[in-house]
C-alpha cells in the first residue's frame, strides 16, 4: 500500500471519529430537549416546520461532491434516529408492505419510525384520526396519471389537516424469480402501473397476460409464488419478496413523478417556503369560477392546481381543490381567503405546510 493511500485513509478514520462523536452529541442534545417538552407540558415532538427549515440550511450549505439531495437525506436520516430518542412515530400509510407509498413514507420521516400499512387510503384517514397513527401518508397525484379521486374525497369529511408532502419519482422493474424474460407468461402490476410502462410492455411482452391487482407489492408477492409470472414494482418491494430484475426503468416516461401528502393532526407553523391546500365549494351561476379565483391573482398570490370533483351535495354541486403558494398566516394569503369566503358557499383550509424539500 502506499503511502498517499495510507494518509488518506487514516484522515478518513479520524474524521470518522470526529463525526461518531458529533452524532452522539447531537442525540443528547435531542433527549435533552425531550425532558425539556416534558417538563414544559408540550406534547409535540416533531416538527414538520422545523425540520424543512434545517434541510434546506443543508442544502443551501453544501458545497459537494454530494448531490443537495444526497446530504440531505443523510441528515434526514440523523435527525429521525434523533427523534426516536425522543419518541418513536407510527406512520401510517396505504399498503401492503413494498408500495411506493411506504417508500415515501420513509423519505419524509426517516427510517427510524414504525410504519403501519393499511388496505386503503380511507384506513389511512381514519387510523390518524382515531390516534393510533401520528401521521398517515397517501399519494395525491401522479405527474402522467392525473389526480387520486379516492384521497381528494376522504378530505371532504375528515377533521386532519395537511402537514406535509413528499414528491417521490417513480421508477418501474420488471421483476421475477424466474431470470428469463422468454418464460413469463403474465404480468401482475397495479393498473396505472401497467398505463405507465404501457409502450415498453408493447414492445417486449405484447403476447403476455396482463394482470391488474391491489397494489405494486401484491404484484411482487404473486410473482413470488408463481415462476412463470413477473410483477412491475419498486426497489423496496423487490427487497422484500426477494425477486431479481429481468428489466429495470421501464416506466415509459423517465421524469414519472407521484405526489403524496402527509396528514395529521397538528397544523403545521410557518416554515418560510409553503403551500396551503384548500376545499372550496362555490354557487352555480354564471362566473363563479372566476370570482373564485379573482382574490389570487389581486394578491400576487401563484396558484399550483386546481381540481373538481362532485360535491356530494347535491346533483351537478362541485367542489374545488386548490393548492396556492404561502402560508395561511401569510397577510396576503389571509387576505386572499377573507374575500374568497365572502363569494364561496364554503371554504375548507386543509393545511398550510412546508414544500417538499428533496
Amino acid at each position: 500500500m502506499s503511502d498517499d493511500l495510507q494518509s488518506l485513509r487514516q484522515r478518513i478514520d479520524e474524521l470518522d471519529e470526529q463525526l461518531q462523536a458529533l452524532i452522539t452529541e447531537r442525540a443528547r442534545l435531542a433527549e435533552e430537549v425531550a425532558r425539556t417538552k416534558q417538563a414544559e407540558g408540550e406534547e409535540v415532538f416533531y416538527r414538520a416546520e422545523r425540520e424543512a427549515e434545517v434541510l434546506r440550511g443543508v442544502m443551501q450549505r453544501n458545497q459537494g461532491p454530494l448531490s443537495n439531495e444526497e446530504m440531505a437525506r443523510l441528515f434526514r436520516e440523523i435527525m429521525s434516529a434523533c427523534l426516536a430518542l425522543e419518541r418513536i412515530m407510527n406512520i401510517a400509510f396505504l399498503g401492503p408492505e413494498g408500495t411506493f407509498t411506504q417508500a415515501a413514507a420513509l423519505k419524509h420521516f426517516g427510517h427510524s419510525v414504525q410504519t403501519l400499512p393499511l388496505g386503503t387510503i380511507g384506513d389511512v384517514f381514519r387510523e390518524v384520526e382515531s390516534g393510533n397513527a401520528s401521521y398517515g401518508v397517501v399519494p395525491v397525484e401522479n405527474s402522467t396519471e392525473g389526480v387520486i379521486n379516492h384521497t381528494l374525497d376522504e378530505f371532504m369529511s375528515s377533521s386532519l389537516s395537511i402537514c406535509g408532502e413528499v414528491e417521490l419519482r417513480i421508477h418501474h422493474h420488471l421483476l421475477s424469480k424466474n431470470p428469463d424474460i422468454r418464460n413469463i407468461h403474465k404480468v401482475y402490476s397495479h393498473r396505472q402501473s401497467l398505463a405507465q410502462c404501457r409502450k415498453w410492455l408493447d414492445m417486449h411482452l405484447s403476447q403476455v397476460q396482463q394482470i391488474d391487482v391491489s397494489s405494486n407489492a401484491e404484484a411482487a408477492r404473486l410473482a413470488s409464488t408463481d415462476p412463470e409470472s413477473a410483477a412491475i414494482a419498486g426497489e423496496s418491494a423487490a427487497d422484500i419478496y426477494a425477486l431479481g430484475y429481468l428489466a429495470k426503468n421501464i416506466e415509459d416516461h423517465p421524469e414519472n413523478t407521484t405526489r403524496f401528502l402527509v396528514v395529521g393532526k397538528r397544523e403545521t407553523p410557518l416554515s418560510g417556503n409553503d403551500k396551503t391546500s384548500m376545499l372550496v365549494y362555490t354557487r352555480n351561476r354564471p362566473g363563479a369560477l372566476y370570482t373564485m379565483l379573482a382574490p389570487f391573482a389581486k394578491h400576487n398570490i401563484s396558484m399550483s392546481r386546481i381540481e373538481s370533483r362532485p360535491s356530494h351535495q347535491g346533483m351537478w354541486n362541485y367542489a374545488f381543490f386548490i393548492d396556492i403558494e404561502g402560508h395561511i398566516d401569510s397577510d396576503n394569503v389571509r387576505q386572499a381567503i377573507d374575500e374568497l369566503e365572502q363569494t364561496a358557499s364554503m371554504v375548507k383550509i386543509l393545511g398550510s405546510y412546508p414544500r417538499a424539500v428533496l
